[in-house]
């Protein structure tokens, strides 16, 4: 790639930097806060404008948000492929934010047909937003460079900074004040992401262009043709949210052929990449199910919060949402610290053994949540326990998520990288969507939007779920650990 070939000419220029790492890192942080300010401000409503406002059941609201989520996290594995091959990192990344900035100010209209319309626009934003802007991120460092995980801690640092402060002010405005209120702020702060990376993308040199025209057939109509592309498929994803029943029948034969599309391509490689890439391949397959137990922070965790835990007068949504980002502002830079003096005494763990560790974690967090059930006043547990409880899911998330990003782009070869960072949000959309069934596992029976049984007896069911789900954690870490040393000699030279 250009950025790589100039090594000579650019070696100055991405030399400058601050806090240790290239400027342009900042760029990009401030580019995703604020798009993360408007997705996790908007997601602290989704599930309960739909429980108490459009009056869905808990089981069909779980289902929606999981089809949504599942979508937002599919589509980057085509944002992906378009960028590398057509449109590039930066005219996609501009592309994705209008389109979600579209799509929230679509939400702020009180009409349920302009909620769908608006879900389909930030499905269609997300999918060249997300895989491509973390993309830029990795082709900031040389191969090789060590400082490459802690830089995805710190612009995964700022995925958490907007997402606690959309998380609080959307959620708020959003509950206490009006719905569309605080959908509207969301989309205030996606146009202000957008105008900062379009302020600044000039400090990236060649970093996120597109391909040389000359080397594209039919160039210019198929820049055009991918720009049409974001706005006609906007309809089909409102055609399948409105039949969110259809999502799982879709979904997995669509992952199951892209595993097999990813594992062609990787035999096609020589060893030494191939088995770089197969690794990657089955790590991202076992965080999928990190997903699916994670992500009930946005569905089942969002209505336990509402229902069963003392929120000490805070609105559910802004203290359910902004709790998980609170914790890594705290933790971010003292792990990625952390990962710098491991790896400076050759003690840094292997990136499979981190996926393990981040398993137990949450099995644990989890665990806390049930605890929290035995000292629980009248089925309403303590803030305390809750808190706790996330705490743990929250150190165990810094242990899979930006090391999983950086770990696609140093297993990937440099011309695959944005298929394989869709691939990674592929496997998280159907965490997503697993996650959304889980859900269904923990509905309340309601009429209308309120609950019809006692607080006492919803803590149970929620109790009786996170069990299964710490169980099911210990297990998958315990499989992570003994896929360990295979995994690390096909990670050769890669720490």
């Amino acid at each position: 790639m250009a950025e790589f070939s100039q090594a000579t000419s650019e070696e100055k220029y991405f030399s400058d930097n601050t806090l240790g790492h290239p400027k342009q890192l900042a760029l990009l942080f401030m580019t995703e806060m604020w798009e993360r300010f408007s997705f996790y401000g908007m997601r602290a409503l989704l599930i309960l404008y739909m429980v108490s406002q459009l009056q869905y059941s808990d089981e069909k609201g779980n289902l929606v948000y999981g089809s949504y989520q599942a979508l937002v996290y599919t589509m980057p594995l085509f944002g992906g492929l378009i960028a590398d091959k057509i449109f590039g990192f930066r005219r996609s990344v501009v592309l994705g934010g209008l389109l979600m900035m579209i799509g929230h100010l679509t939400l702020a209209i009180p009409q349920e047909n302009t909620f769908y319309i608006g879900l389909g626009f930030l499905i269609s934003g997300n999918g060249f937003f997300k895989p491509n802007i973390s993309s830029m991120v990795g082709r900031l460092y040389r191969p090789g460079d060590s400082r490459r995980d802690a830089g995805f801690s710190i612009f995964y640092l700022g995925i958490n900074v907007g997402a606690f402060m959309g998380g609080l002010a959307c959620g708020y405005l959003g509950q206490k004040v009006n719905w569309h209120y605080g959908f509207g702020l969301a989309g205030i702060f996606m146009a202000l992401g957008l105008i900062v990376f379009l302020l600044g993308q000039k400090s990236l040199g060649h970093i996120g262009l597109a391909p040389e025209p000359n080397t594209i057939k039919n160039f210019k109509q198929k820049q055009i043709a991918v720009v049409l592309l974001g706005f006609l498929q906007v309809p089909v994803f409102v055609v399948l949210l409105l039949n969110y029943k259809l999502m799982g029948y879709l979904l997995l034969p669509f992952c199951i052929l892209a595993i097999i599309w990813v594992l062609i391509i990787a035999f096609r490689q020589e060893k030494v990449a191939r088995q770089k890439m197969l690794t990657a391949v089955v790590l991202i397959f076992f965080s999928t199910f990190f997903w699916a137990f994670y992500e009930q922070g946005g569905g089942s965790l969002n209505l336990f919060a509402d229902r069963n835990v003392d929120m000490l007068g805070l609105s559910s949504a802004a203290i359910n949402n902004s709790i998980n980002p609170f914790y890594i502002l705290l933790l971010t830079f003292p792990i990625a610290w952390l990962w710098v003096t491991l790896s400076k005494k050759n003690m840094n763990p292997s990136t499979p053994a981190k996926f393990a560790i981040a398993f137990i974690l949450l099995g644990i967090g989890y665990y806390i949540f049930v605890s929290g059930g035995f000292f629980a006043n009248e089925g309403m547990v303590n803030l305390g326990f809750f808190a706790g409880g996330y705490l743990l899911i929250t150190i165990g998330e810094l242990f899979i998520s930006p090391i999983g990003l950086s770990m696609i782009t140093k297993l990937s070869p440099e011309k695959f990288t944005g298929m394989m960072m869709g691939f990674w949000f592929l496997a998280s959309a159907m965490g997503q969507y697993l996650a959304g069934v889980i859900g269904t596992l923990m509905a309340i029976p309601s009429e209308g939007a309120e609950t019809s049984i006692s607080a006492l007896n919803s803590l149970s069911i929620y109790s009786g779920v996170f069990t299964k789900i710490t169980l099911a954690a210990l297990i998958v870490a315990m499989i992570l650990f003994a896929f360990t040393p295979l995994l690390k000699r096909w990670m050769h030279d890669v720490k």
